[in-house]
């Protein structure tokens, strides 16, 4: 999981909570032989987790500072039912009928480890993964301290109401029409990052577990578990499950209708 080593004496910018590097400027992108796209994320040190005033939070949502040491590379959308049978040759799909450009979903985290193994393959490379929760989160907010990625959630639409800043950036359970839908189509983060919010919930890394209390640097969760992180909210979700900070856990092998990923890469 480790990444690239870059200068250790740089110049330093502020964005929000966020500290990065001009030497690792977010824009930078480059598509892989099979047209997916990824953008890289500069290292950097967040807050995880959400406010104790935050509308609609849980309390496995505890605060803490989280320093990410190297900057990585993150697809900028959810990997599709084309991409997917691409490199495996199936589609396991509950809503083919969507068609190519929707996210694959009904894949067990289990089974986006093959997904990799055979991407790696392909792309003759070892550097391909899923990323850890604290990268999910870190990209997912480019540089917010708020929500969503451009704002607040409202403190009356914690239930399945219309919600403005999730409205425009995700599908859920106000706009989806109970469906998945084409990846793209709302509007990215300021990093390039299209549909963290809702359409399908992505796996992580990690083991689902408490977070710290402390500051932490490059987590990577507890060491065991029972259950993996998933992120990101879903199409029939309230706005409130698909916040930054939103997380859950699912078993390993478990498959359903609503869970895909995305793909991370090493520089």
């Amino acid at each position: 999981m480790k990444k690239s080593i870059f200068p250790l004496i740089f110049a330093l910018v502020m964005v929000g909570s966020i500290c990065i590097s001009y030497a690792e400027q977010p824009g930078k992108t480059f598509t892989n032989t099979l047209g997916m796209e990824f953008v890289l994320i500069p290292a950097g040190t967040f807050m995880i987790g959400s406010p104790s005033n935050e509308p609609g939070r849980y309390a496995i949502e505890t605060q803490h500072r989280v320093n990410l040491t190297n900057g990585f590379y993150m697809q900028t959308t959810e990997v599709t039912q084309g991409q997917w049978r691409a490199v495996m040759g199936n589609n396991p799909s509950a809503n083919k009928a969507c068609g190519d450009d929707c996210p694959v979903e009904q894949v067990s985290w289990d089974d986006v480890q093959a997904f990799i193994r055979k991407l790696n393959q392909k792309e003759e490379t070892d550097k391909y993964r899923i990323p850890t929760e604290a990268e999910w989160e870190y990209a997912c907010r480019a540089g917010s301290t708020t929500a969503f990625a451009n704002g607040g959630i409202r403190a009356t639409k914690l239930k399945c109401g219309f919600d403005p800043n999730l409205d425009v950036m995700g599908w859920y359970c106000y706009n989806s029409g109970n469906k998945t839908h084409p990846v793209a189509r709302k509007n990215a983060n300021a990093w390039g990052l299209y549909d963290m919010y809702g359409n399908i919930a992505e796996w992580c890394r990690d083991w689902f577990g408490n977070y710290p209390d402390d500051q932490v640097t490059d987590p990577n969760g507890p060491s065991s578990g029972s259950y993996r992180v998933v992120r990101g909210g879903i199409w029939y979700s309230f706005a409130r499950d698909c916040r930054s900070a939103s997380r859950y856990g699912s078993p390993p092998h478990y498959r359903f209708y609503y869970l895909g990923f995305r793909i991370a890469k090493t520089p």
